[in-house]
């Protein structure tokens, strides 16, 4: 497969990636195209290097691979895959699954088009884990810059895209690159904000995902938002003026679930304003987003609460819920005492519940804000990170 330009693989290749395209809006593939199994790389092109890593990055590339989106249809998403410096050890680099924070939804947020949303505060952090010795891959999430909305906190379709971007990171690798850049088997995910939620998540069922191809060891989420569906779901006219990161990040669940579960029936409890600025959620990115709701009140989005909705909560929670149990390996979750954009009580409500069901996480507080707890918690996650490599190596 040429490197020098996106290109897909053959005509079946070609037929394939155009059913995903149908599927990615929840339509059924045809029958006739021929299924590819989660991980296939598709295509693949260099990264741009203003996209790269700096400091630490030998190549990168941007992947077009395979995975299942909301509507349990093979899917396409795109990722970026990140070689350190250096020859790997035996047996290939070790393996990080970066789960990105906010970005939006719009197609022009994904990050391998654009980098990340806070580049002064994740390329910093991203290299430093590359500074230890890892490989670094990365998945948009199915939708991103792909054919359908991206699903916001769709807790087990990210999952997949985070699972499936390690093994298509593998396999191009391992046909690509030579030994000394290749991939390992073994691998953690790790995530803030959005992304926190994202690797908490993930872990419940990377084993299972992943199956024998990969090895697995943990997981690491700072700012992990849980049981939000508790507090969406008490959304209404008499919802009091909120900062405009809560209005983006309550825009973009509206969006993605109206897309999701239309027969939820959104639309029908939204006024004018509320159409407008979830409609505006489809495409905006998130900084400029947060610029355009200064000043506007979420209780005006409704003419009656979410809550009125049938089926409402149960939905959202089989939507968005976190797990309780099932965990199989060590996840380390971090968060700020000082956080406004995901908040404290509730994930420390989500911890109490895990460790009453005698779950393997650790959880650290930090007397920081939701950005400063991520690079704070490096004190504590990079030893962590490197326990589950050494385990078992």
């Amino acid at each position: 497969m040429s490197l020098s330009s996106r290109r897909l693989r053959g005509t079946a290749g070609a037929a394939a990636i155009g059913a995903l395209a149908v599927s990615g809006m929840g339509a059924t593939a045809p029958a006739s195209a021929a299924p590819l199994t989660p991980g296939t790389v598709v295509s693949a092109q260099p990264l741009d290097k203003s996209l790269w890593i700096p400091g630490t990055t030998a190549k990168a590339f941007e992947l077009t691979y395979t995975t299942t989106n909301s509507f349990g249809h093979r899917a396409a998403s795109t990722g970026t895959v990140f070689i350190p410096k250096g020859t790997a050890p035996k047996g290939g680099w070790p393996v990080i699954s970066w789960a990105h924070g906010t970005s939006g939804l719009g197609d022009a947020c994904a990050p391998s088009r654009v980098g990340p949303a806070e580049p002064e505060r994740d390329l910093p952090y991203l290299a430093t884990w590359m500074k230890q010795g890892y490989a670094v891959v990365a998945s948009d999430y199915v939708g991103l810059g792909t054919p359908g909305l991206m699903p916001y906190l769709d807790g087990r379709t990210t999952a997949h895209n985070v699972v499936d971007m390690v093994l298509a990171g593998h396999n191009f690798a391992a046909e690509h690159l030579p030994r000394g850049q290749r991939l390992a088997r073994k691998w953690v995910t790790i995530g803030q904000s959005q992304g926190a939620g994202a690797s908490i998540y993930t872990a419940r069922y990377a084993t299972e995902f992943g199956g024998k191809a990969l090895d697995y060891r943990g997981a690491v989420g700072t700012g992990t938002p849980a049981y939000i569906e508790l507090l969406l779901a008490k959304l209404g006219p008499q919802t009091p003026t909120v900062s405009s990161h809560a209005t983006a990040y309550a825009s973009y669940i509206l969006a993605a679930l109206r897309h999701v579960h239309p027969e939820l029936g959104i639309d029908s409890i939204l006024t004018p304003t509320g159409r407008k600025y979830v409609k505006l959620a489809e495409t905006a990115c998130v900084l400029p987003f947060m610029d355009k709701l200064a000043g506007v009140s979420l209780g005006d989005y409704f003419t009656r609460p979410l809550a009125a909705l049938p089926d409402f909560l149960p939905t959202a929670q089989k939507y968005m819920g976190m797990p309780e149990n099932g965990y199989d390996k060590p996840f380390f979750m971090g968060h700020g005492v000082n956080d406004t954009d995901v908040p404290f009580a509730s994930t420390a409500a989500y911890v109490a519940k895990l460790e009453a069901n005698r779950q393997p996480v650790t959880f650290k507080t930090y007397l920081s804000d939701h950005s400063g707890t991520m690079v704070q918690s490096q004190a504590d996650t990079i030893p962590f990170v490197q326990a589950l490599f050494a385990d078992g190596s």
